[in-house]
């Protein structure tokens, strides 16, 4: 088999239209190196590949051509600092879910409280978010809801990896979950069925993705259910799709929810949507 250099690599893979950076890290995974170390690659642009890694590149080049991401190709994907395990029983962790975290770190009291804080994941997947609140925020109790089975799996073995103790809970939505929490956050399913970005979506589960005729099943679900869950004064902050925000601050102020508004993702669109239950209770 003949081999090519990494640079060759790289610019076949651009040349198909992969985007540099994903190019870059799929041929880092073919050769076995950390997938942040593209200042290597720049170091040993004229390596060749052994023809095992050829091989290996040739096969991860044909997967992400086929449109499955990078993350289940590689098993990896790093989010709000931490390296998650991923694979096709979860979505693959996006950078505008960080949004959804940030804002969740924001409403938390900065100072340990006397009693420990409680914080509810709902629809984990991969524990992404869980995980991230729970690193950050070692005072709080994080708990971690999914309805799937092989979801929280993945979510387990991701929290058992990185050493934190958030605790998970096999249910759909807060229908098995216990007590009363400080802050409920979600990124559920929120496509709308037969949407036509679908289609480009194959290799992720579809059950995570879609949510009914209007994509805001599951939203209204969880604004239905959380009330008797949350804490006076206590905050609901749901992920939703680019164009849902006034349907779910409509749906939240419907609910009850005080102090309704969104905020921004890093493509400057409403991402993410919450209200805080009434400090009156």
């Amino acid at each position: 088999m003949n081999t090519s250099s990494l640079t060759q690599c790289l610019n076949q893979a651009q040349a198909q239209g992969l985007a540099r950076v994903d190019a870059q890290m799929l041929l880092l995974h073919s050769l076995g190196r950390p997938l942040h170390d593209r200042a290597w690659l720049l170091a040993h642009d004229s390596d060749a590949l052994t023809p095992t890694q050829q091989a290996t590149w040739q096969s991860v080049l044909e997967r992400r051509l086929s449109a499955e991401p990078v993350a289940y190709i590689t098993g990896r994907k790093d989010f709000f600092g931490l390296t998650l395990s991923v694979d096709a029983r979860v979505l693959d962790p996006r950078p505008d879910t960080e949004t959804l975290v940030e804002w969740a770190l924001a409403v938390l009291p900065a100072t340990p409280a006397q009693q420990s804080l409680r914080i509810l994941d709902l629809g984990t997947g991969s524990g992404a978010v869980a995980l991230a609140l729970q690193h950050t925020r070692p005072d709080a109790q994080v708990w971690a809801v999914d309805a799937s089975q092989d979801a929280l799996a993945v979510a387990r073995a991701n929290a058992q990896d990185l050493n934190l103790p958030v605790q998970f809970v096999l249910s759909d939505w807060l229908a098995a979950v216990p007590g009363v929490f400080d802050l409920i956050v979600s990124n559920p399913p929120y496509v709308a069925d037969g949407d036509p970005h679908l289609s480009a979506l194959t290799h992720e589960p579809l059950q995570a993705l879609t949510s009914g005729a209007d994509g805001l099943e599951d939203i209204r679900q969880i604004i239905d259910q959380a009330t008797s869950h949350l804490a006076p004064g206590g905050w609901l902050l749901l992920e939703h799709g680019w164009d849902q925000a006034e349907s779910v601050q409509a749906l939240l102020r419907e609910g009850g929810f005080v102090q309704v508004q969104s905020r921004k993702d890093l493509a400057g669109m409403d991402r993410c949507t919450g209200g805080q239950r009434h400090s009156e209770g």
